[in-house]
């Protein structure tokens, strides 16, 4: 099996150690009492994570008794070094850091407890598309993809194989730039092919640099994508503040289910203001149209099942790590039984 850690992973061996520092417990709200304090670190700021933010900006954790800290980490091994030290009580990234961090023994592990993300949401930009797009056209080409180690990356490389590609022998992979260096390195030249996030495409497409080909969410099939995670023993000792953070969610969830791409975009502009109202619309509507979003925020096992696949796949799993370990449903299954009897 090849070298399978990214260098910035290395970081997190030694807060492993540290991840039994406390946290000062939470109460249940009572009425006319201030607002718990949640300290949520993201793992970047994304249109991706749209029901999130109609949490927030319609007050979902505030009728829940909750007074958000939000903080943006770029990138899920920040994220995890944030919830390890405890400096945030919330992690939100992909689950892969969960794996990595519980393989290393982690004496506090983290588990994820609710999910926002079903499938991938990063396409796929041809700077010279052709008619009928194929995978196989990327045979001797060079795409700009994601970290190494990565989802985006490791499903990006899983898709290459399902079509008899070999990644970085049959394909040249472009893995080394950072996340936000990667569109301005695409449309400055490198590469006949980017992999990354909307809502960058829709506006490269819109300035002609290149065309929307594929959807890795959609060729990739539903993964267990981007979670909520908390350190066991802050979940255990703040078990309510947990269920009332998922009731928010679940809300967001089913309110953009409800909604139209040009609704959502109303509320969730303010958290966007450099995007174009009419890309962010159209963002919008292809996250909703390949059902990024599930239903509710219970975890998927057949999810998590797949993303271990694609992590065995690109040589990044040393060992299977069972769902129940790692992950839990209690506080999702209870929101859902909370927003059917509202």
């Amino acid at each position: 099996m090849r070298a399978c850690k990214a260098a910035s992973w290395l970081l997190l061996t030694a807060l492993v150690a540290a991840s039994l520092v406390g946290e000062p417990g939470a109460t249940p709200a009572a009425a006319g009492s201030p607002p718990t304090v949640v300290r949520l670190s993201e793992v970047v700021r994304s249109v991706f994570y749209a029901p999130q933010y109609v949490a927030l900006a319609l007050g979902f954790f505030e009728d829940e008794g909750l007074r958000i800290e939000l903080s943006t980490a770029q990138g899920a091994d920040k994220g995890m070094a944030a919830l390890l030290s405890g400096t945030v009580d919330i992690g939100f990234f992909g689950p892969e850091a969960t794996v990595y961090v519980y393989q290393r023994g982690a004496p506090d592990p983290v588990i994820g407890f609710a999910q926002l993300t079903a499938r991938d949401g990063s396409f796929l930009m041809a700077r010279h598309p052709t008619p009928q797009f194929s995978w196989t056209e990327l045979r001797g080409k060079t795409v700009i993809g994601g970290r190494k180690g990565g989802v985006p990356e490791m499903v990006l490389e899983w898709i290459l194989r399902q079509h008899g590609l070999e990644p970085h022998r049959d394909v040249t992979i472009v893995t080394h730039l950072a996340f936000e260096a990667a569109p301005g390195a695409f449309e400055g030249g490198l590469g006949d092919y980017v992999a990354q996030f909307e809502p960058t495409m829709s506006a490269m497409e819109k300035r002609g640099i290149g065309k929307v080909v594929a959807s890795l969410g959609v060729d990739g099939g539903p993964i267990t994508y981007t979670l909520y995670h908390a350190r066991k023993s802050y979940l255990e000792r703040n078990s309510d503040v947990i269920q009332r953070f998922t009731n928010a969610i679940d809300r967001g969830l089913r309110w953009v289910r409800e909604h139209s791409p040009e609704e959502i975009a109303e509320v969730v502009a303010p958290f966007f203001p450099g995007i174009e109202q009419d890309v962010l619309i159209l963002t919008l509507r292809r996250y909703r149209d390949q059902e990024t979003w599930p239903e509710t925020p219970a975890i998927s096992r057949e999810g998590f099942e797949h993303l271990l696949e694609v992590m065995e796949a690109a040589g990044e799993l040393a060992a299977r790590v069972e769902f129940d370990a790692i992950m839990t449903n209690r506080f999702a299954e209870r929101a859902a039984e909370i927003a059917e009897g509202r």
